[in-house]
């Protein structure tokens, strides 16, 4: 008797904990959604002033990509029934720092360990569907 109350509230208790991140999720959506607007009218806006600085152009279409990713993950999280793919977070952790790379002209050292996370996080990547063939 004691230990079906205790999985009942426990089922309970996982429910409201579920909400509560879809709720938040939803919210954080919203957010994003409204800064991916901001930066798009900060970039037609520098487009039709005519600013010619092309690296404060690209950078602001960049982080104009990462609410876009980020949006995109969200998306993929209540299409994949309330799951984050491995395979999605490490797609955006590529193009993040690919992103960064281009933005950021940093010193030719620290370019080098950030191509080595990417060749790390690329080879997860691909090695990933040999994992999920293996626990079939």
């Amino acid at each position: 008797m004691i230990g079906m109350s205790w999985l009942k509230n426990r089922k309970m208790l996982i429910k409201l904990y579920q909400t509560l991140l879809n709720i938040s999720l939803l919210i954080l959506s919203l957010i994003l959604a409204f800064f991916l607007f901001r930066e798009l009218y900060y970039i037609f806006n520098d487009f039709l002033l005519g600013n010619k600085n092309v690296h404060q152009i690209f950078g602001k279409v960049l982080i104009f990509f990462l609410y876009f990713g980020f949006i995109s993950i969200i998306v993929q999280y209540f299409k994949e029934n309330y799951h984050f793919p491995i395979r999605y977070l490490l797609y955006i952790g590529i193009t993040a720092t690919i992103r960064f790379i281009i933005v950021n002209n940093g010193e030719s050292s620290h370019n080098f360990r950030l191509a080595v996370v990417i060749l790390v996080l690329t080879i997860n990547y691909i090695i990933l569907p040999f994992g999920d063939m293996k626990n079939s």
